[in-house]
């Protein structure tokens, strides 16, 4: 058995420490770019979402690299995400390449169902060596995404733009190639201690934007046209509470074994969205909500075309927008979208938020920093 699975944003060096240390061999497909895209479009449906394109892709440009195996988390509620495994399946049994899949969720049958398809996946490794790796790859998820949250402070008050996504790209070629969640945990500490060193402007204070909406497009730079890394480099802090690391934790882990979850979000979105109606509507409702109780300049809400969630969530969010006075920008994603106009979008967006600061630090008698 030879593994792969799909990218989406950092999950590769996650799925990597566990695999690494399972002793499982495995293949990394390429990461996302234009050719795995026009892969998946060719095979997948045409109404089918984004992120399940470019999965297709990577499952075909990994199967030529000699994987026979998917390796992909589940979902659940009316969210076609709950159906990726089946339809994956189907799709690439098409197109000619026949692979097993392995679906990490939590099934109704319980976790000993979870543990017996991670069993699948280590073989005869022992009980204890499997519950280390999986707690080591979790441990990693929460501290990638804690690595990608310190570039978002960096990034726009580094003296010397570009700096940041220098590192940042370092260390994920230098991922690739970190055998096992040791050799991964002393990269994050040593790309840490490279962010922290990087010469910032103190006095500088940033606009900040809040990112919500589908979890894939929001996490994945290359689908989002690295929305991140853009506003960061027009000065702009960004926050996104939708992670690899809380996905793990709130939705498997806590899931599994009944612990109390993080629901704020679900309270604040109450009055909006008063249930979980599938995908993640309901943390975009409530995220764009906490946002603006936290001062926040704006909310840029980003979905795959055709997702039924988030244009649900689309359609309550003008309401957010009135009762919290936060401007909100919804950008939709599909093959077919041009970046050119997609940065147009961007940047008169964040012209609106720098009109709007200006506005209120003027009306306020406030002087803004640097003036």
């Amino acid at each position: 058995m030879k593994l792969t699975f799909p990218h989406m944003g950092n999950t590769f060096i996650v799925a990597k420490a566990l695999l690494d240390d399972l002793d499982v061999d495995y293949v990394i497909p390429p990461f996302n770019n234009k050719k795995a895209l026009e892969i998946g479009t060719r095979y997948a449906p045409e109404q089918a979402c984004l992120p399940l394109k470019i999965n297709i892709g990577n499952f075909i440009q990994a199967y030529e690299k000699g994987a026979d195996t998917v390796m992909i988390t589940g979902g659940c509620g009316p969210c076609r995400f709950g159906y990726y495994c089946e339809m994956h399946r189907e799709i690439l049994r098409d197109a000619g390449c026949g692979m097993d899949i392995i679906t990490l969720e939590m099934p109704d049958e319980g976790i000993k169902e979870l543990l017996k398809r991670i069993k699948k996946i280590a073989g005869r490794l022992d009980g204890v060596k499997i519950l280390r790796a999986v707690k080591n790859a979790a441990q990693i998820s929460k501290q990638v995404d804690n690595l990608e949250k310190l570039s978002y402070k960096v990034r726009p008050r580094e003296i010397k733009k570009g700096t940041t996504d220098r590192v940042y790209k370092n260390f994920q070629a230098k991922a690739l190639l970190a055998g096992g969640a040791s050799a991964i945990k002393r990269l994050i500490r040593e790309t840490e201690a490279e962010l922290e060193e990087i010469e910032t402007d103190k006095s500088f204070v940033p606009m900040r934007v809040g990112i919500v909406g589908e979890i894939y497009t929001t996490i994945d730079s290359y689908t989002s046209f690295y929305i991140d890394s853009r506003l960061g480099n027009m000065g702009i802090e960004v926050d996104r509470q939708v992670t690899v690391s809380q996905w793990i934790f709130e939705h498997m882990i806590k899931k599994a074994l009944h612990l109390p979850r993080d629901l704020r979000y679900a309270e604040a979105a109450r009055p909006y969205l008063g249930t979980m109606i599938g995908g993640h509507a309901q943390e975009t409702i409530g995220n764009a909500i906490l946002y603006a109780q936290n001062g926040y300049s704006g909310v840029i809400q980003i979905y795959p075309l055709t997702c039924m969630p988030e244009i649900v969530a689309e359609s309550i969010l003008p309401s957010v927008e009135r009762d919290y006075d936060i401007p909100v920008l919804t950008l939709i994603i599909d093959e077919m979208t041009g970046e050119a106009g997609y940065l147009t979008r961007l940047e008169a967006f964040v012209d609106l938020l720098s009109k709007r600061r200006e506005r209120f630090f003027g009306e306020a008698g406030w002087v803004l920093p640097g003036n």
